[in-house]
């Protein structure tokens, strides 16, 4: 593979300066960095990718029309096809050093890595004046999605949740059947994915391998904890473990709770409960259940918004078939599944929010309110790139909106991870809180699943975590600590 001259590294000099870079980045006032060209519609956008070997390389052919100048991936042969598709592009190993070279060349940045590097990677993007595009889940926590919105707005960039839905024709009905009044007030939504089809519920594996030489593990980890290189994390994989990803609800709810999310002006919840099958310290569970509760939103002309409870199945769960159901239909369109029960009638769509109808079998002719767009999810942020801040018309999945909704996904992540304190959690939501876990109450997890069978007898060994302060815990999930040499950008007062 040939790439330019300066980001001609090797992986074990990488690794030496990593920490270096990080710590002269993190040094640099962001100021230095908010530079921006003026472009009109008709200029082409200088786009860097960062994480281009799986969908991330989607996203870059849905893009192709611009300028690709920058790719960077932490595995060069999970990357090669991307890396062949745009050989004109100045490769890297390494975010840091693409954003550093490069400051004055790139227009706007693509994320697409695993989900705990991706708000580190787009927040010092903002801070550099740079527009961003950011697959779902937008960010790992709470206090992420919250820094990405305030940044978006502090910098004036264009921004897009990669939840293509969005931009599609069931999200933009869906919203205005609700708001014309079509089901009444909804009270109750059930939603669910037919989601993990990676590996979930797992042990963390002991076997200690050697890290290929077209990966840099080091990079992969970025600002999660250190741990021994095994192939089970990645690439894809890492969306079913902790420190890396968000399991079947992270990765599904950013498209299939969008609906849910946009017609009934959802905010903060207030309340969430989960539970799952085996709750473990390293891997998502294989099924999982959540409430979220969502208070009273100001009505509209034409329906209430009442308080409504949110509720969310995976791992091959659903809800039951509400009366009238037609006989044989399947729940299940693309993915997944969502129920509005309304007042008057209840409402159901599929993943993305595609191919809405009501039980009823009514078919609602109502006024459009909704944007619609002519292009595509990617390209209508490209055309939003190029647009002034004063004059912009916003995308379909902007952070302003996008950060909040994925708030309310990764919180449906931390009422699994606490769900053995036992109760119902009270969230506020403007200062990422809870309000409810005592000072004094304590939370463990299983580390590992020892169930055996020997001579036909079970054993249900499992080895625990010594007990740990809950509040620090749950604090913890809202608010990562990064690794040393991996620091966010302040957050906007």
């Amino acid at each position: 593979m040939e790439h330019s001259k300066k980001s001609q590294l090797s992986r074990r000099s990488f690794i030496t300066n990593t920490s270096l870079m990080a710590a002269g980045l993190a040094m640099m006032p962001s100021a230095v960095f908010a530079k921006r060209r003026k472009l009109s519609p008709n200029d082409k956008l200088n786009i860097a990718g960062v994480g281009i070997g799986g969908r991330g390389f989607g996203v870059l052919k849905a893009m192709e029309s611009e300028n690709i100048v920058a790719l960077c991936d932490v595995d060069w042969k999970y990357a090669s096809g991307c890396f062949e598709h745009f050989p004109k592009a100045k490769r890297y190993w390494d975010w840091r050093v693409m954003f550093d070279e490069m400051a004055d060349e790139i227009d706007a940045v693509v994320v697409a890595t695993a989900d705990h590097a991706h708000a580190i990677i787009a927040a010092h993007a903002i801070t550099m004046g740079k527009h961003v595009y950011v697959e779902k889940p937008l960010t790992h926590t709470v206090y992420e999605s919250r820094l990405l919105t305030k940044l978006a707005a502090k910098y004036k960039v264009a921004t897009q949740m990669g939840n293509q839905g969005a931009s599609g024709e069931g999200v933009a009905l869906t919203t205005e059947w609700i708001h014309n009044g079509e089901i009444g007030d909804v009270t109750k939504v059930e939603a669910f994915t037919d989601r993990p089809i990676w590996p979930q519920g797992l042990n963390r594996p002991e076997e200690v391998m050697p890290v290929p030489e077209t990966f840099n593990w080091d990079l992969f980890i970025g600002p999660a904890k250190m741990r021994p290189y095994n192939p089970i994390y990645t690439p894809w994989n890492f969306r079913g473990w902790w420190d890396f990803g968000t399991g079947a609800l992270g990765d599904m709810a950013c498209h299939i709770l969008h609906p849910v999310f946009k017609s009934l002006n959802l905010g903060y919840p207030t309340k969430a409960q989960g539970s799952s099958t085996l709750l473990l310290t390293d891997a998502a569970p294989t099924a999982q259940r959540v409430r979220l509760t969502f208070p009273e939103r100001k009505s509209l002309p034409k329906v209430n918004m009442p308080e409504v409870e949110v509720h969310w199945y995976d791992g091959g769960l659903q809800p039951l078939k509400p009366e009238g159901w037609p006989a044989g239909r399947d729940m299940n369109d693309a993915g997944g599944g969502v129920i509005f029960h309304g007042t008057k009638d209840t409402l159901i769509c599929g993943c993305y929010g595609k191919d809405p109808w009501l039980l009823s079998g009514r078919v609602p002719d109502v006024p459009k309110t909704q944007p619609r767009i002519k292009t595509s999810h990617e390209m209508d942020w490209v055309r939003a790139c190029k647009e002034s801040p004063e004059n912009r018309v916003e995308t379909l999945s902007p952070f302003s909106e996008a950060g909040p909704f994925n708030e309310m996904v990764v919180m449906g992540v931390l009422a699994v991870r606490l769900q053995t304190l036992n109760k119902e959690l009270e969230w506020d939501g403007e200062n990422m809180r809870f309000t409810n876990i005592g000072d004094d109450e304590t939370i463990r997890t299983v580390i590992r699943d020892g169930f055996k069978i020997h001579d036909g007898h079970p054993t249900f060994n499992k080895d625990w975590t010594d007990p740990v302060n809950a509040n620090a815990f749950a604090q913890e999930l809202i608010k990562h600590t990064y690794r040393d040499g991996w620091t966010l950008p302040e957050m906007p007062k």
